[in-house]
């Protein structure tokens, strides 16, 4: 009899540890305590900074490897560019290199000129050294301040999640070069 009783408490146990957790255990999930990742308390941090996107010269840090789909398009709509763009702490392209954004975006709109951006900002500076933030969003070009929504991120970086603000700076319409100003709002451990 005191074995059937403890098989009872041992089921009641069992079902009220299921209310608890709300969850059952699938064999490919579980819940985990975020301190035995090391994440600490979630923070907020804004970093403003410039991303140079630059196609002409002998160096160019944004290249095209898909041709728009119609080459008499306002709005090269298909064309697709790799970057690998400096982002510096100042306007000036010599200004200090705090890291790269290393993606692509794709000409979306054919209705105005507007990119799908998707890239990884790689910080080379400080504590960030080696940490990323990536990004992922329409980017209406023309349009005074666009926004896109931070999407992950590694190293310090891990479990991210916010939105970036660009602002043109400067636009070349000669050769396509453009400065950006950024400011990143994110939610990070």
């Amino acid at each position: 009899m005191a074995s059937k009783s403890w098989v009872v408490l041992s089921l009641l146990s069992s079902f009220a540890i299921i209310l608890v957790t709300g969850e059952l255990d699938h064999g490919f999930v579980r819940r985990l305590d975020r301190r035995l990742l090391g994440l600490k308390k979630e923070k907020l941090s804004h970093f403003r900074f410039y991303w140079q996107d630059i196609l002409g010269g002998r160096n160019p840090t944004a290249v095209q490897i898909v041709p728009p789909v119609n080459t008499s398009s306002s709005t090269f709509f298909g064309a697709i560019n790799m970057i690998d763009d400096p982002l510096t702490l100042e306007p000036n392209l010599s200004s200090k290199l705090i890291g790269r954004a290393q993606g692509f975006y794709a000409l979306a709109s054919q209705e105005e000129v507007g990119l799908l951006m998707i890239m990884n900002f790689a910080f080379i500076e400080g504590k960030y050294n080696g940490s990323t933030i990536t990004v992922l969003g329409r980017n209406a070009v023309f349009t005074k301040v666009r926004e896109m929504a931070v999407i992950g991120g590694s190293g310090l970086f891990r479990f991210a999640r916010g939105y970036v603000q660009a602002k043109t700076y400067k636009f070349d319409n000669k050769n396509g070069d453009a400065t950006v100003e950024y400011n990143v709002y994110v939610l990070h451990y």
